[in-house]
């Protein structure tokens, strides 16, 4: 069946009184736990009473550590790998049924907008443009009614109240919102006094080094600067009367780009803040530990649109979870690493730009498969800065840990890595092959096997046939 024909069997609107707005917005590189409302000690004050107005989700993971797969597991709900996106700079396959397509296939005006959406490839890259341009592959001016790569936060509502004028009378909408920060590089000045970092708490996986603590409170001052943009959304649509009639919402694209954060299986790499405000439907204060992906970003938000998911969908509606209704939580979710960046390979690229891997992930436990594990560790973006650099000279002078020396200066890593979550949040004490988790460890190498070959992964299958 052809796009075209999926799209015409799509449900039709549904009736004014039923319809319901929906935003979606995404912070850029926002690993959990940082907001206030997770306990953290930050300022994010309009984070923090919009979660007080709906639910907090404690577990929701990207389906990749990194901006372009992950999104594109949000608009598609399938994993990356299943609809050809293991390339970082590929634009989604026009034959691909998205989120947006069966929203407006629906009788709904779609856009998205505030800097690149990240899913039709670099806009006029030198090598590509051309074979986009030759071959229309470039396709979501087609798939949304609006679309805007405005790449400057002071304009976040002036676009949205457009977007909003142009939305014919009567119909309901589909906005998709992206903020830049808190993306590297970190240039906040929005933080207030600024934050010391002397005072801040650091995860237990990171040494004690001032030039990582530089490195995270230029972090948190990004988070306390995109706190104030969320808000202007929130405003923005109240003043137009649409705040009670739409369901909003927010949450991380992927990790942070410090080490064992952004391009790593570990939770900091896809553990997002993830918030969802549906008044009237979602009970004020909720918290939930189920394990959500974010495969199951499209099919909850058509379940509470009342249209039907495309049958390829792998990801799963927790829209009865924020009914309060009866709802069979995941025994599971999957992570996969791929390609990350435009440059080409050189015989110095590190695992920053290209590394392959996979994960899947219990409430306790997680298995992580590495199939390029001779790639030397380097963190996506940040690998230049203070931290990196002051982790990396701690290292050569043999003045790490050795539990973190062993988790960032393994070479090669180790193909499989098995961490009990309950016991090591911080992922650093490795039990694969220990023979008193042997049942644990073939239970997940079964899903994820499972779930590889579901997708059409092109990797080889961790258990052998």
């Amino acid at each position: 069946m052809t796009r075209r024909q999926v799209l015409a069997a799509a449900p039709m609107a549904l009736q004014a009184s039923q319809r319901l707005n929906v935003v979606l917005v995404l912070s850029d590189d926002h690993s959990a736990p940082y907001l206030g409302c997770y306990g953290f000690p930050i300022r994010t004050p309009n984070f923090d009473r919009f979660a007080a107005q709906g639910l907090r989700a404690e577990r929701m993971f990207t389906a990749a550590p990194q901006c372009v797969p992950s999104r594109t597991a949000l608009m598609t709900g399938r994993m990356p790998v299943a609809v050809r996106m293991g390339r970082f700079s590929s634009p989604l396959p026009p034959d691909i049924v998205t989120l947006p397509d069966l929203l407006k296939q629906a009788g709904y005006f779609t856009g998205v907008c505030r800097r690149n959406y990240h899913l039709d490839g670099p806009a006029n890259a030198s090598n590509s443009q051309p074979v986009f341009d030759k071959h229309g592959l470039q396709t979501f001016a087609k798939r949304l009614d609006f679309v805007d790569r405005t790449n400057d936060r002071a304009k976040t509502p002036a676009i949205i109240n457009q977007f909003l004028d142009k939305k014919p009378a009567g119909k309901p909408f589909f906005l998709w919102v992206n903020f830049s920060d808190p993306h590297h590089v970190w240039d906040a000045t929005a933080a207030d006094p600024p934050y010391d970092p002397a005072k801040l708490p650091l995860p237990k996986h990171f040494p004690d080094l001032p030039g990582l603590r530089e490195d995270f409170a230029k972090y948190l001052g990004e988070i306390t600067r995109v706190d104030e943009e969320f808000q202007t959304v929130l405003d923005t649509l109240d003043k137009r009367g649409f705040a009670r009639n739409t369901l909003i919402i927010f949450m991380g694209d992927n990790g942070v780009a410090l080490p064992h954060g952004k391009g790593s299986l570990y939770d900091p790499g896809s553990n997002a803040p993830c918030l969802v405000r549906w008044p009237g439907v979602v009970a004020p204060g909720r918290m939930t530990k189920d394990l959500l992906s974010g495969e199951d970003i499209a099919p909850t938000i058509l379940d509470a649109c009342g249209v039907a998911p495309h049958k390829d969908m792998s990801g799963r509606s927790f829209a009865n979870l924020l009914r309060g209704r009866a709802y069979e939580p995941r025994k599971y979710v999957f992570c996969q690493r791929l390609a990350h960046g435009n440059s080409p390979m050189t015989p110095q690229t590190k695992s920053s730009t290209f590394d392959l891997s996979r994960s899947v992930r219990s409430a306790r436990w997680k298995l992580i498969y590495n199939c390029t594990p001779h790639m030397e560790y380097s963190p996506v973006d940040s690998a230049r800065d203070a931290g990196w650099q002051q982790m990396t000279a701690a290292h050569k002078a043999g003045k790490l840990s050795p539990e973190i020396d062993k988790a960032f200066f393994t070479s090669p890593r180790p193909v499989l890595e098995l961490f009990d979550l309950d016991n090591d949040p911080s992922e650093l004490n490795n039990l694969a092959g220990n023979p008193e988790h042997a049942a644990v460890q073939e239970e997940l190498m079964r899903a994820l096997t499972e779930k590889m070959i579901l997708d059409y992964d092109f990797l080889p299958l961790p258990l052998p046939n």
